[in-house]
């Protein structure tokens, strides 16, 4: 139940400042509101879902504070995660699989499409750095990050130009340039925030401006 709200959130399906009505979500789930009133808890604990006593459970609304502190700490780990898995000789075949899906979601000019498959081939790179824990932190931070994309292509469909990212990446990971890679990585995260947080309300955190 939680999953099957959470990829509705992180396609678009819901959007940005949705209110999510518990029997609403549960007739178009098939099931009872009880399960979907659970769910709802566990996403606004992972910064998904907003809860409110008088307006009830919304989806989360990015403001550029928010997406600043994610894409924050974002760039701070996930190149570093990156570059251990480089360095581990990692053979990123999923990685490299699951771009041929971006790059086509990005031809079907597919938000939806192109905001899964991108959230599988970050994760693809970081997922064999060696350390259980912070594949655990980047997959929470993932989903926000998403939500944050989705609303971010809304802006500024870019997806196109970030599979030309996403390749010079790939291309430096499987190279064995563990370097390389994580500076692509860090460029590519910050580049993003930069396209897009002219568009969310509110101003980015003074920390993640210009960040590279």
């Amino acid at each position: 139940m939680r999953d099957a709200i959470k990829e509705a959130i992180l396609t678009g399906e819901f959007g940005p400042g949705e209110t999510l009505v518990e029997a609403e979500v549960g007739a178009l789930l098939g099931v009872s509101k009880t399960p979907v009133r659970e769910a709802l808890r566990i996403l606004a604990g992972s910064g998904l879902v907003t809860m409110s006593t008088y307006k009830g459970a919304a989806v989360r609304v990015m403001d550029a504070e928010g997406a600043s502190a994610v894409y924050d700490l974002r760039a701070l780990l996930e190149p570093e995660a990156v570059r251990r898995a480089v360095e581990r000789g990692a053979g990123f075949r999923e990685a490299r699989q699951v771009l041929a899906e971006v790059e086509t979601g990005a031809d079907a000019a597919d938000r939806a499409k192109a905001s899964l498959t991108n959230r599988l081939f970050h994760r693809a790179l970081y997922s064999e750095c060696g350390n259980p824990l912070l594949v655990e932190i980047l997959d929470d931070l993932r989903d926000q990050a998403a939500l944050i994309t989705v609303t971010g292509w809304g802006i500024s469909p870019t997806w196109q130009g970030e599979a030309a990212e996403h390749r010079a990446i790939l291309a430096a990971a499987e190279s064995g340039n563990a370097r390389q890679t994580e500076h692509l990585l860090r460029r590519h995260i910050a580049d993003f925030l930069d396209r897009v947080a002219f568009g969310l309300p509110g101003e980015p955190t003074t920390e993640t401006k210009g960040a590279r």
